[in-house]
């Protein structure tokens, strides 16, 4: 732990727009340049993402990701499936939250697993308070509820003003994917 890292707080990163997964890596990548430790759980992304590479490949000492995503998207409601991976997802970030081994632990896309009622807002809250003083926690996703947001130590809305996808440009390898 870096001697001027005492307290960790939480963040939130959510809203429409393009970035939060992206402003989470960045802090990943600053983090990992200070000689932090982190910690990151993927929930609901199941693809090979282009970042994931880089983590794994330059920095497995530094990084731990672990994905709770299914293969499967939610089109209408979930499946079963959805609900078993998140569920295993919630019970690996209570057990390292209380491991001591990370400065910085991730969830990414954890605020998508309340909106398709994977789990409840409660579930969440109760992750929060289990944080440790010294651990700064991220939450990524859209459409954050409320509860988290009061509960949040800093929150940032990515609001999107303009987008080429409008114009139908697809996802781009190492630049959405």
């Amino acid at each position: 732990m870096s001697d001027n890292f005492k307290k960790g707080y939480i963040q939130v990163y959510t809203g429409d727009g393009k970035g939060k997964t992206t402003a989470a890596f960045g802090l990943t990548i600053r983090a990992v340049g200070a000689g932090l430790r982190v910690y990151i759980a993927q929930f609901l992304k199941a693809l090979p993402y282009s970042e994931l590479n880089t983590f794994r490949n330059k920095f497995e000492k530094e990084i731990t990701i672990e994905g709770f995503g299914s293969p499967n998207y939610i089109i209408n409601k979930p499946l079963p499936e959805h609900y078993e991976v998140v569920g295993k997802g919630y019970k690996r970030v209570k057990e390292v939250l209380a491991s001591g081994e990370y400065d910085v632990v991730i969830l990414d896309e954890v605020n998508l697993t309340l909106f398709f009622e994977l789990k409840t807002v409660d579930d969440l809250l109760e992750i929060m308070d289990l944080k440790p003083d010294d651990v700064e926690l991220i939450l990524t996703g859209r459409r954050a509820p409320q509860e988290i947001i009061d509960r949040a130590d800093l929150v940032t809305e990515m609001v999107p003003i303009k987008h080429y996808f409008e114009k139908g440009v697809v996802s781009r390898k190492g630049i959405e994917d």
